[in-house]
């Protein structure tokens, strides 16, 4: 048995080149690997952070009279624009109101013109006499007091036909309502805690993340020193990709960054905002945001199956000019695309395989070939 195993091993060992390389075999049985040369060039350096979606605008829907609800125009999930009737709360006894208040008003204009007539006997009588002074500033005190309580009437009606105005419960805002609280026959009353729904626009959207304060110092650090090239806020694109791994269509832009930071979770919260027309994004989902951040200018970036992770880190295979497999370790966290962003352990010029490169095994001969 043990020397079926040898002669096993020494089988895979004469034909290892060609299987670990993956190619054809070259001059003298030696492998073809597929390589790239390291070149840095410029990239975009983006973050990603788990976010919420929220509503652009939500007004809270309640009612500004007391009364027993009669109707619900709307449909539950409909989209609305501002003024669109929402509910109608029985106008009875406010249009009774309103007529007193008008009775009232009358009444008013009535005693004024009274008090005016007053006035205007004793002016002529005052001349001869007939009547004192003082008859005379109380008679034209009364028409200063007619005219109060006109005035006074007048906005009691004002205020009696607003109300009757708002037995119609309209939306403050255009957007989409939502489920109603109430229904047909409910009392709600002036100025009560009652919810009768919620209209929230969710065209644009926004979305709701934060980043730890420590990765916004470093950044700023590598900034400051030179080493990247930071973003205009302004013009900082982002992307989002939804709880099902797919990326959402519409690139959206960072809103701002706030000025503090949360001491319960040392982040700074951030706010971008996205186009949302087909009304796929909906208030609380939960999403990923993908952020750029800043430009570097000396970026390795490599092929997704150019980088194998081993228990002691990432490495990459590269070829030596000695046309040997030498594997070197890097440190790559963060992927952009179908690439890893290598931030150390390669300087350029490295010729790294980018086929079968777990396969390789280190010191076999190969003849490198560049890749398409």
């Amino acid at each position: 048995m043990a020397l079926l195993l040898l002669s096993f091993l020494s089988s895979c060992r004469k034909g290892g080149s060609e299987a670990a390389a993956g190619g054809p075999p070259g001059p003298a049985g030696i492998a073809e690997v597929k390589v790239l040369i390291v070149k840095p060039e410029s990239a975009v350096m983006t973050i990603e952070q788990p976010g919420r979606l929220e509503a652009y605008r939500q007004a809270e829907v309640r009612a500004r009279v007391a009364g027993v609800v009669t109707e619900r125009p709307y449909q539950e999930g409909q989209e609305v624009k501002a003024g669109t009737p929402l509910f109608r709360i029985d106008p009875a006894p406010l249009q009774a109101a309103l007529d007193a208040a008008g009775a009232a008003l009358e009444l008013a204009e009535a005693n004024h013109a009274l008090a005016l007539d007053k006035e205007e006997r004793y002016q002529g009588l005052i001349s001869s006499k007939a009547i004192s002074e003082r008859g005379l500033r109380e008679a034209s005190s009364e028409v200063r007091q007619a005219a109060a309580q006109i005035a006074a009437a007048k906005a009691e009606k004002e205020m009696a036909r607003l109300k009757l105005e708002y037995a119609t419960v309209v939306s403050p805002i255009e957007g989409r309502a939502r489920r109603a609280n109430v229904t047909e026959g409910a009392l709600v009353g002036e100025g009560s805690a009652t919810l009768l729904t919620t209209v929230e626009q969710i065209d644009p959207i926004y979305v709701n993340f934060s980043r730890p304060v420590a990765e916004v110092i470093a950044l700023r650090d590598s900034i400051s020193r030179g080493e990247i090239q930071g973003l205009d806020e302004s013009s900082v694109k982002a992307e989002m990709v939804l709880a099902n791994g797919t990326t959402y269509p519409l690139p959206g832009k960072l809103l701002f960054a706030d000025l503090a930071v949360d001491p319960g979770t040392d982040t700074v919260a951030m706010r971008a905002i996205f186009p949302n027309p087909k009304r796929d994004l909906l208030p609380g989902m939960y999403v990923r945001v993908q952020l750029d951040q800043a430009v570097q200018n000396h970026a390795i970036l490599l092929p997704r199956f150019a980088l194998t992770r081993t228990g002691d880190g990432a490495q990459v295979m590269t070829v030596n000019e000695q046309e040997e497999v030498v594997p070197l370790a890097v440190e790559a966290h963060t992927m952009r695309g179908d690439h890893w962003w290598v931030t150390a352990g390669l300087k350029g010029g490295e010729k790294v395989i980018v086929e079968n490169a777990a396969m390789m095994i280190p010191g076999t001969k190969v003849k490198a070939v560049m890749a398409e």
